[in-house]
């Protein structure tokens, strides 16, 4: 993210996750102000990436989206087995950087993996 307040928003988000876990304290509602900041940095793939993400938190109390795969020698590709907060927290670390390149890659594919779930 662009905006220090953004920064600072999401850093915020980090810290409760790692100590609360999924079960933070205003976690939906801190999520849904860092889409605020999004809009505002008129980043469409963080905008939505952050709107699935607390959806799908609301619906499933849980974060087990399968969007990182590895790759064996022959190229075929297999999910990595992370737990929930874990999972989340590889996503909000990605979002602080969300404009590196390889990280929009994985933002996107935890994007795809969310619309799967949700829709």
């Amino acid at each position: 993210m662009k905006l220090a307040a953004a920064n600072k928003k999401l850093e915020g988000i980090i810290k409760n996750v790692e100590k609360d876990g999924l079960e933070a304290k205003n976690l939906i509602d801190d999520l849904k102000e860092l889409r605020e900041y999004a809009l505002k940095e008129q980043d469409p793939l963080v905008t939505k990436v952050l709107r699935l993400s607390y959806e799908y938190i609301s619906e499933n109390n849980s974060f087990d989206v399968q969007a990182q795969y590895e790759e064996d020698e022959e190229e075929n590709e297999y999910p990595i087995e992370i737990e929930d907060k874990e999972n989340f927290l590889y996503l909000l670390n990605l979002l602080m950087r969300a404009d590196h390149k390889v990280n929009r890659e994985e933002i996107k594919d935890y994007r795809t993996a969310l619309k799967l779930e949700l829709y």
